[in-house]
């Protein structure tokens, strides 16, 4: 049975996408409100509600690693495959630490039970069109879920952003980039926001991030 995750809620475009690619198979064991960002957080000290919207759909009142816990120890412990995503927005090279999208199927590979993480790169001002993400993504999966994979491992793909019209991206294996994120901060009193430009974070040649701005969908194979 195949798991089906992320972390921008149960109602967000992307897991629809995402299940759409895989044909409707699989249940949809999803968090119940956005948790973009909140990395491997686990909910240990608290309830987690858990909700069955459906004979395929749940709710969890967690985190995306939750869900992936709950699913492989209560709802359905056959599980053969989490699969995570799609997310709005890259999850692209040191992204995977602080990504839930990524730490669902990291959870996964924690427990033995193979996993992929898709996330979209989003192009201001370009608008995510999700058929075209299910498609892209209908042809990763059909290649990566047919490929033996270490154990502890998992894959991480990143679609990139194309003009409307545009040819497929060609799917290209690559390595992750180790470089930090940009960092820079607005200061408004003793208030700090965020003003780092994801666009302009480091391109080292061959690493995901270059990839998948060039246009390719980047796709890294992650170990514990």
């Amino acid at each position: 049975m195949i798991i089906l995750t992320n972390d921008d809620g149960i109602d967000a475009p992307g897991i629809r996408a995402l299940h759409k690619a895989i044909n409707g198979k699989g249940i949809i064991v999803a968090p119940k409100d956005h948790q973009s960002g909140c990395g491997h957080q686990v909910t240990t000290t608290q309830p987690i509600p858990l909700l069955r919207r459906s004979e395929t759909e749940y709710t969890v009142g967690g985190t995306p690693a939750d869900c992936t816990r709950l699913a492989l120890t209560h709802i359905c412990p056959d599980t053969t495959w989490v699969l995570s995503g799609i997310n709005a927005g890259g999850n692209l090279g040191v992204d995977v630490y602080i990504s839930g999208t990524v730490a669902a199927v990291r959870e996964a590979a924690m427990h033995g039970i193979p996993g992929i993480a898709v996330s979209h790169w989003i192009r201001r001002p370009l608008i995510v069109d999700w058929d075209v993400a299910a498609r892209c993504t209908a042809k990763v999966l059909a290649d990566l879920m047919t490929r033996p994979i270490a154990s502890g491992s998992f894959w991480n793909v990143n679609l990139p952003h194309l003009e409307p019209g545009a040819a497929d991206p060609e799917i290209v294996f690559c390595e992750p980039s180790t470089k930090p994120l940009p960092v820079n901060y607005r200061v408004e009193g003793d208030d700090y926001y965020y003003v780092g430009e994801y666009a302009k974070r480091d391109r080292t040649p061959g690493t995901d991030v270059d990839v998948c701005f060039s246009g390719c969908i980047a796709v890294t194979q992650l170990r514990l």
